[in-house]
């Protein structure tokens, strides 16, 4: 008798930002190879999925809407875009749906998925900061998602005190590109050499730019007035190359401007010191072993509802990752051209601010470690083992 074939799994993938896209993308690479080959993608997606045989069911740009007026306005086509791919999943009968950060819309998918068969496994990939604001979601969570994919190391265990669904560090993407954040000898002996590189990162949204590059701008003038010697450089994106142009305008002194994800990775490279935007890019700056001050400026309304919401003590994933707030952030008023200057000094100096932040970034990569497993293959396995779970169950 001819062997049995494999019987062909369906996986159905839901990602709607480019950072979403590049993890679902590796996520179904490392399925594939496990899987032999005998796997069907289906879902939403944008390049880097497509690469991997994924076809969208819409062009993931559709949902690129920043800002609250934008939103309300959009409303009925995010409303029918819930429901469109909601129906796309039940028709499918996938295996599993693995929903890709994006919370705002993918939970709401996964809940009516959840509710109109409850039978489909459902994996969250990055979970959305319950750790930080809306501990309830945790909880709510238990109720429609079978397994959490962190990708910080602390996030487990706030799922075990929040009583949410079981959930697993399988690590962050940026622990596979160590190589590209590190720098080489000669790279080095320019971060030590005068006048130290300054990186400027005021964001990578035009929400964030427009709220940021002012008040950079006036850092570094003051600096630049009290005589403190530093090269500033400005990495940005193509897309945002523009914004940044015309926000530069009243700069009183003009930063080198870089465009590009390799030319942003020399620039980190050979960084002395960085003023950052409080994001993901403070984890890439310890990665790197940038010290760095932080910032964050949003509109009032904002404001007014996240100093409600938050529940930790720093908004910074850097500081939250080491377990020790070393990196100083200027939240909204704090967040003034005289504050970040005056710690920029002290950061591009021989400080005891620096050495603190330099010798609890030498720690960073322990915390993170996955052992020798990539997190896109932590990720595939325990994908893999949720569908069989559910086989078994039914």
């Amino acid at each position: 008798m001819p062997p049995r074939a494999t019987p062909e799994r369906k996986i159905f993938l839901i990602a709607t930002e480019e950072s979403g896209d590049r993890l679902g993308a590796n996520l179904m690479k490392v399925l594939r190879q496990r899987l032999g080959g005998a796997v069907r993608f289906e879902g939403v997606g944008g390049r880097a999925m497509a690469r991997e045989g994924l076809t969208s069911r819409f062009a993931i740009e559709e949902l690129s809407i920043i800002g609250l007026a934008a939103v309300v306005k959009q409303l009925p086509k995010i409303l029918r875009l819930i429901r469109e791919t909601t129906a796309a999943v039940v028709e499918a009968q996938p295996d599993v749906l693995v929903i890709i950060d994006s919370p705002d819309f993918t939970h709401r998918v996964a809940r009516r998925v959840r509710s109109r068969d409850p039978r489909i496994p459902i994996v969250d990939y990055v979970s959305p900061s319950v750790w930080a604001w809306r501990p309830g979601r945790a909880r709510a969570m238990l109720t429609y998602v079978d397994h959490v994919l962190a990708l910080l190391p602390f996030e487990p265990q706030a799922y075990v005190r929040l009583r949410g669904p079981p959930c697993s560090y399988v690590g962050h993407p940026l622990t596979e590109q160590l190589a590209s954040l590190r720098p080489s000898p000669e790279e080095k002996a320019r971060r030590d050499a005068r006048p130290p590189v300054l990186l400027v990162l005021p964001g990578s949204r035009r929400s964030e730019i427009r709220h940021h590059m002012a008040v950079f701008g006036q850092a570094l003038g003051r600096l630049n007035a009290e005589g403190v010697a530093f090269e500033p450089v400005l990495p940005t994106m193509p897309h945002l190359q523009q914004a940044i142009a015309e926000a530069l305008t009243d700069w009183p002194v003009k930063p080198r401007v870089v465009v590009g994800e390799a030319d942003k990775r020399a620039a980190f490279r050979i960084a002395h010191a960085a003023l950052a935007k409080s994001g993901t890019v403070t984890l890439e700056l310890a990665l790197s072993g940038v010290p760095m001050v932080t910032a964050y400026q949003v509109g009032a309304i904002e404001a007014f509802i996240l100093r409600r919401a938050i529940r930790v003590s720093s908004v910074i994933l850097a500081n939250l990752v080491i377990g020790e707030d070393v990196i100083p952030e200027f939240l909204q008023e704090n967040c003034t051209p005289e504050n970040l200057s005056r710690a920029l000094r002290e950061l591009l100096g021989e400080s005891a601010l620096r050495r603190k932040q330099t010798e609890a970034f030498a720690g960073i990569d322990r915390i993170m470690s996955t052992g020798n497993q990539p997190p896109s293959v932590r990720a595939a396995d325990i994908v893999l083992a949720t569908m069989q779970k559910s086989r078994n169950a039914h």
